[in-house]
């Protein structure tokens, strides 16, 4: 107490005066932990600093009251041998044994077990770098490695703390038992436990596999031959594309492309969002191509990104894969595990998601609240700029052509204003505004359902229905446009009065604009991952479209401690807009 009142009166660095208060007490393991714990640097571990999870590993060792917790004990070996063997297969969890200095502690093992009970900093250097390293493997199992919002993934931050991994620690050191560790900490979801299996079986084929790389000339159909069709044969067998055949015939030594095999490669072709029509074109030999060894990359990063995730809420969901081009709207008490079940009465479409050169569609997690039927478009002014004035100042007749109007602000009721020279230079100013009125060439469709967010983003109907046919969909301007925009508007409003297919249909094709109030929001998500289960069990790989797999492994590449402050809400941050702004992207 004397010295903190010294620290109050007279300004002195807290951190020293602690530092002094260890000096001061008795010599021992205990003052040797204290010490390292005040410093936040170990000097075994190749990520030396430790300041963010500091707080877990003083509580850890407050409940052993700063005596070692893994040397000096009956246990000892079996313990930190299961430890180590934790942190040497974290492979296994999509993680890199290397972070958690795995090798080095095993290498020091026999020589700290053989420790005096008066080498005082070596025993607490060693019990110390092990706890950090455990701390650090559980801490990137539950929470992953890189903070998704340094990394423009716009996901909502955990509301508290609901797992406490010091007390896990102990609580498994009382029981002699730490194998089930990842099991208590690893996400629930079943999509990440099937991943989880997935990565199991292609990290072994990318390890025994022999290499594959199918030559490309012109595009092979059934019926043609084709040199390697026995490689691809044994290639297809080994993805699961085909089933095993145990007994080798003529048919697999021939070179004939046969219809049997080109049902394995219609399967692989719909696993990897291409279009499945049997034809081996450019870009299925591409797919084929790919080495396993990336498709072992593309599952660990799809774990890390699902450890992301908050806890989800129970009832309804919409989920939008930004890359497999798709979006399933589902009712369920298990949220995104919805997604592994052959459920009838999951809605899944196809998306056109924004251009991945110019507007890419934003990774967001927000609240659906209201449904515009016969929407008005309200066109950004960068639209403006770029595309209606060089199209304007050729024709004065584009507006009226396109079903659109000028107006001084956005809003019902507001009238229009005619063109003339000096509208025209007040809309080249960004004083005047352009919408486009409700109707069959409306670039919003018939219905609009919108999630207040930042990004001004939303769901729409479009009259441009040839895109969904194609394999590759990102021609939006950075909102998603959906396939079946009846059968969502009767998923969101099926618990709403008054509301049915009929109701909806109609709602569709009046010609005024009419909003509807959801009586419970609607969660909605927008993710963005590359290798992913569907409802239909099945493991599909998509093209990295917006290159987000490469920003995901540059951040992995400089491992770091994710700092707590960083994964949960505070007083610091910032409130998501409320759902009143009309949105103006397409």
């Amino acid at each position: 107490m004397p010295r903190l009142l010294i620290f109050l009166f007279m300004g002195l660095p807290l951190q020293a005066l602690l530092a002094e208060e260890i000096i001061h007490q008795e010599p021992g393991t205990a003052q040797e932990i204290a010490a390292i714990v005040t410093a936040k640097q170990h000097p075994y571990l190749m990520l030396s600093n430790f300041q963010n999870r500091t707080e877990d590993l003083e509580s850890l060792y407050k409940m052993s009251n700063n005596q070692p917790l893994w040397l000096g004990n009956a246990n000892s070996e079996k313990n930190i041998t299961d430890a180590l063997n934790l942190l040497a297969n974290a492979a296994v969890h999509g993680l890199n044994p290397k972070n958690y200095d795995a090798e080095s502690l095993q290498q020091k093992l026999q020589t700290a077990l053989k420790l005096k009970p008066d080498s005082y900093k070596e025993l607490a250097l060693y019990d110390t770098a092990l706890s950090i390293s455990l701390l650090r493997f559980l801490h990137d199992l539950h929470y992953g490695r890189v903070n998704p919002q340094g990394i423009k993934f716009n996901l909502k931050l955990r509301e508290k703390k609901l797992i406490d991994l010091p007390l896990l620690i102990k609580d498994s050191l009382a029981k002699n038992d730490l194998t089930q560790l990842p099991l208590a900490v690893e996400p629930k979801l079943t999509q990440y436990q099937k991943l989880k299996q997935a990565l199991a079986n292609y990290r072994q084929l990318a390890a025994s596999a022999p290499t594959f790389k199918f030559d490309f000339k012109t595009t092979l159909h059934p019926g043609e031959s084709h040199p390697q069709i026995a490689e691809l044969n044994r290639f297809l067998t080994l993805t699961g594309d085909l089933p095993e055949n145990k007994t080798e015939s003529k048919a697999e030594k021939s070179s004939l492309y046969t219809n049997a095999i080109a049902a394995g490669v219609k399967k692989f072709q719909q696993r990897h969002g291409l279009s499945a029509d049997g034809h081996i074109g450019k870009t299925s030999v591409v797919a084929l191509n790919i080495p396993l060894s990336y498709r072992v990359t593309q599952i660990e990063l799809a774990m890390e990104r699902l450890r992301w995730l908050p806890e989800l809420n129970v009832g309804a969901s919409i989920i939008v894969n930004i890359p497999a081009f798709q979006l399933w709207a589902f009712d369920t008490v298990d949220a995104i595990n919805a997604l592994d079940q052959a459920d009838p009465n999951i809605i899944n479409m196809r998306v056109v998601v924004g251009n991945a050169l110019k507007t890419q569609t934003p990774v967001l997690m927000a609240e659906m609240h209201f449904i515009d039927f016969m929407p008005y478009w309200n066109v950004p002014y960068s639209i403006i700029k770029n595309e209606i004035l060089p199209k304007l100042t050729q024709n004065r007749g584009y507006l009226d052509k396109e079903n659109m109007e000028m107006v001084a602000v956005f809003r019902d009721g507001e009238k229009p204003t005619a063109l003339n020279e000096e509208t025209m230079n007040l809309l080249k100013e960004g004083k005047l505004r352009i919408r486009q009125r409700p109707g069959g060439k409306n670039a919003l469709g018939k219905v609009k359902f919108i999630f207040p967010n930042k990004d001004d983003v939303y769901l729409h109907d479009t009259p441009s229905n040839a895109l969904f046919s194609k394999s590759r969909r990102d021609f939006s301007h950075g909102c998603v446009r959906v396939a079946n925009p009846q059968k969502l508007a009767e998923f969101a409003l099926r618990n709403q009065d008054n509301w049915n297919a009929e109701t909806i249909h109609v709602a569709m094709s009046t010609p005024k604009m009419q909003r509807v109030i959801l009586k419970k929001p609607i969660p909605v998500l927008f993710f963005y991952t590359t290798a992913f289960f569907d409802h239909s069990d099945t493991l599909e790989f998509y093209t990295d479209i917006y290159g987000h797999d490469a920003v995901l492994l540059e951040a992995l590449s400089k491992p770091d401690d994710l700092s707590d402050q960083s994964l949960f809400i505070s007083t610091n941050s910032t409130p998501a807009p409320a759902p009143t702004a009309e949105s103006t992207i397409k």
